[in-house]
């Protein structure tokens, strides 16, 4: 039997019942998210360079870690003890200890912050930190220990590579500013793996060899009779946090705290410090700035040397003068003490006073003519001829004025003056004229009686 056919206009049930779905809120879906990323990923480290760094007045700290392809936001939070807040700077490339997750409020995973290291040197600015601190608590870096160097040393003892840049510039710069002033070499190694233990050695012993009076053996090497130092420079060129290493380890630090001589500590460039900077007696920021401090009073000794003749002729010169001014000083005094000078004064003087008694009685003279004169003003003024006189003049000039400011001389311009001839009232606009109104116009001469039309 064949199916039953549909008809065409049989679509079926246009509106089903509708899907059963789980609908979650924004809430729900974050809060997946989040206990997600906290259990499959959680604790991690991670490495880029720190921008948008921000600090709040709350003591959290804010930022985004970042490398070519992608950023993180990170948190640091106040009560986290992380010694090392002091690295977090824009552009600083870090390595982060933290936890993911995510915050809820924006939607958005980040990185709760728990430890921070500098990245690549990490464990080296921690090792040097330590023992920064240890050895500032025992006393190594107090500035009362600092001894001076002296003024003018005669022998000292270089501790440095004999291959290394440091070397030239130390002797380039002796050269130049004391030739006279003797190096003894200890060379040594001043990078790598056992750079320390020999940079130890070779300030122990040129101790050994600046105290020593005789010819003995020092540590398998010959020492001169009768050699004495006056300090001892430690000194190499720049290089990388690994480079300098060597004086960062407490070998150095103790070689150089235990020296009985003073040591100049030059090592690396000005932006390099070293913990044999802070036990040394004195740093200098490059070898040629530590060469230049040992020479320093030498240099400028030789300096003055040089210019004493000059220093001779411009202090004779100017003891010439001196004296010069006072032989005119005293030429000076004794001419105003001579009895012509006294007598000419006292003419001078006699002068002045003429001088002045003439110009008193000339004043004298001024004030009682001005007297005179106003006394004679009041007695003209106060006759009766007089003042007739003046109140005439005075009544002549107040006609005149009227006169100017009357009408007449209006009219006599060519205006006229147009009233109603019932009222006598002065018209001044048309408006006021009504058809038929009798008016009455005054001229400079004669008056002229109309009707208004329109």
């Amino acid at each position: 039997m064949s199916k039953q056919s549909k008809s065409q206009w049989d679509f079926g049930e246009l509106f089903p019942p509708a899907e059963t779905r789980k609908v979650l809120s924004v809430w729900e879906l974050t809060a997946d998210i989040k206990r997600l990323l906290e259990k499959q990923i959680g604790a991690v480290w991670v490495g880029g360079e720190i921008t948008n760094l921000r600090a709040q007045s709350s003591g959290h700290v804010y930022f985004t870690l970042k490398d070519a392809a992608a950023q993180l936001s990170c948190v640091l939070f106040r009560g986290t003890a992380a010694a090392q807040k002091s690295w977090l700077a824009d552009g600083q490339k870090v390595l982060l200890q933290g936890d993911v997750t995510v915050y809820e409020a924006r939607g958005q995973y980040q990185l709760i912050v728990r430890a921070v290291e500098l990245q690549g040197v990490g464990a080296l600015q921690i090792a040097f930190e330590k023992l920064k601190q240890k050895l500032a608590a025992e006393g190594l870096f107090a500035p009362e220990r600092k001894r001076p160097l002296p003024r003018f040393p005669q022998r000292i003892g270089l501790v440095t590579s004999p291959t290394g840049a440091a070397i030239r510039d130390v002797l380039h710069v002796v050269q130049r500013r004391n030739p006279a002033l003797e190096i003894i070499l200890a060379p040594c190694r001043v990078q790598g793996d056992g750079a320390a233990k020999e940079i130890a050695e070779a300030i122990k012993l040129l101790n050994e060899v600046g105290s020593s009076r005789c010819g003995e053996r020092t540590a398998q090497r010959a020492v001169p009779a009768g050699l004495g130092l006056d300090l001892i420079l430690v000194t190499r060129g720049g290089g990388s946090l690994e480079d300098l290493w060597a004086f960062n380890e407490e070998a150095t630090a103790r070689a150089i705290f235990e020296s009985q001589l003073p040591i100049v500590s030059a090592v690396g460039h000005e932006i390099d410090f070293t913990i044999a900077d802070f036990v040394a007696d004195i740093r200098a920021a490059t070898p040629s700035a530590a060469a230049e401090i040992i020479t320093e009073d030498v240099f400028a000794s030789r300096e003055f040397v040089a210019g004493a003749m000059d220093l001779m002729r411009q202090r004779a010169r100017r003891r010439w003068e001196n004296e010069t001014e006072d032989f005119q000083s005293l030429a000076g005094r004794l001419t105003r003490l001579h009895p012509r000078r006294k007598l000419n004064d006292s003419l001078q003087r006699l002068d002045d006073a003429q001088s002045g008694l003439l110009r008193g009685l000339k004043s004298a003279a001024r004030a009682r003519s001005l007297v005179f004169e106003n006394l004679a003003g009041r007695y003209w003024r106060a006759q009766p001829a007089h003042a007739l006189k003046l109140r005439r003049e005075t009544l002549h000039q107040l006609e005149k004025r009227l006169h100017s400011l009357g009408p007449e001389q209006v009219l006599a311009r060519g205006y006229s003056l147009t009233t109603d001839a019932a009222t006598g009232k002065v018209l001044r606009a048309a408006t006021l004229v009504r058809p038929g109104q009798k008016l009455k116009t005054r001229l400079a001469k004669g008056e002229i009686f109309s009707r208004a039309e329109q």
